[in-house]
């Protein structure tokens, strides 16, 4: 099978579906002129360029036009850039597009996708490196999808194009350059359905977007020691696939969380409880949670690498929910 990079596989699942359907059209800040500050939309420079729009630097707009849009029967796509800076036009999000379809009955249908970068890159600093995808989980209205690999990335993009609810997608910066196996044929990842990215017998780690390559780095160590883990990609987080998680627990009796995103308050403690309220019988020791100290992600490497978790975090609590630290 062919390998291409997630951006490539973003750009492919875009010129796919906006060359089916005329009335997705999608707009942002530095995408029609630069494809993307990282490189998203290159495969669409010079195509659709009356449907790929550039856009003053106002997300209230952006994401309140596309409330509109929406409703207006078009399908929208709206990039907002870093993930750090959808909270500059939060009032449209959550007190519209994840409103709107509930208000109405669901008489209202609202196809529009929000999608961009988030997570950690290269000293990046507090405003241009947080993982803030728990808040929409939290507030109900949303799809939240968060794909990790090419394949991931472009079966759950097409998924959310042709959506009638609202998704926002967030994409990890340094995935973009990250290749793997993408097939040429047409195909779709439904949304609440779990990847088993690797099967263990020990311990599940439920993880997502990069922390699952981190994850699987952790259990190739430990395969080393006899330990043998099951990592689990949610995919998505609103619909949460219980079920996978639960099942996997049912064999392995532990569970590790790995998030980026804060440990405190972080989508991990949902999994947590959900387990806990309906697998305890299963559990052979505590839950553990792996994710980030509660501070802003410094500007200093060495700081940030303190800060955010990786393969290590994910090795020392394995361990320790085996007892064996």
């Amino acid at each position: 099978m062919r390998e291409i990079t997630f951006s490539e596989a973003l750009g492919e699942a875009m010129y796919e579906e906006m060359t089916r359907n005329p009335t997705i059209f999608t707009y942002g800040e530095d995408i029609a002129k630069q494809g993307g500050i990282f490189g998203a939309y290159k495969p669409l420079l010079g195509k659709f360029s009356d449907r790929i729009i550039d856009t003053p630097i106002s997300e209230e707009v952006i994401f309140g036009s596309a409330l509109g849009a929406a409703l207006a029967g078009m399908r929208p796509v709206a990039e907002f850039h870093f993930a750090d800076f959808i909270f500059t036009g939060m009032t449209a999000v959550t007190n519209q597009i994840m409103k709107i379809r509930y208000m109405t009955g669901g008489q209202a249908k609202l196809p529009l996708v929000l999608r961009g970068p988030d997570g950690i890159s290269k000293s990046a600093a507090a405003q241009h490196s947080e993982s803030i995808e728990t808040i929409f989980m939290h507030v109900p209205g949303i799809k939240v999808i968060i794909p990790s690999t090419p394949y991931d990335m472009k079966g759950l993009f097409k998924t959310a194009l042709r959506s009638d609810d609202p998704v926002i997608c967030f994409e990890h910066k340094l995935l973009y350059k990250m290749k793997g196996p993408v097939p040429e044929e047409e195909y779709y990842i439904p949304f609440g359905v779990a990847d088993v990215k690797r099967k263990g017998k020990d311990v599940t780690v439920v993880t997502t977007s990069r922390m699952v390559h981190e994850s699987l780095k952790a259990a190739e160590v430990l395969l080393k020691e006899d330990i043998d883990v099951e990592v689990i990609d949610l995919r998505t987080l609103i619909p949460l696939d219980k079920k996978t998680v639960i099942d996997s627990v049912k064999k392995t009796h532990h569970l590790v969380v790995a998030h980026e995103t804060w440990r405190k308050g972080g989508w991990g403690a949902e999994v947590a409880s959900v387990v806990q309220e309906e697998a305890f019988d299963y559990l052979d020791a505590p839950i553990l949670r792996v994710g980030a100290r509660n501070v802003h992600i410094p500007f200093s490497p060495p700081l940030q690498d303190f800060v955010v978790p990786d393969h290590k975090d994910v090795e020392k609590a394995v361990k320790k929910v085996l007892g064996e630290v």
